[in-house]
């Protein structure tokens, strides 16, 4: 990335990284109606995209950011344990 006169020239895979390197990709784990809150926030109403929070991943090896909505049991422990797990660095 270069800058002269006032004008930055780049890549579009520059920008791309910086896109993706700045931009929050947040795992959903719902285990109550308070999982509908989450749902609806990623909504048209709320739009959680225009503040660089993706779209919600379906799988903890895309996502930086684990969302537990609601009452966490020792039964769910384990699995949400495991889950967080295999999350990347970092977390």
């Amino acid at each position: 990335m270069t800058a002269e006169g006032g004008v930055v020239t780049t890549t579009v895979d520059d920008i791309l990284k910086w896109g993706r390197t700045n931009s929050l990709w947040p795992l959903t784990f719902g285990l109550a109606c308070c999982a509908m809150e989450m749902m609806a926030a990623g909504a048209a109403d709320y739009d959680l995209e225009r503040f660089g929070c993706g779209v919600f991943r379906a799988t903890p090896r895309q996502s930086d950011l684990m969302i537990v909505a609601g009452t966490v049991t020792m039964k769910m422990a384990a699995r949400i344990r495991t889950l967080y797990d295999q999350m990347p660095e970092p977390k």
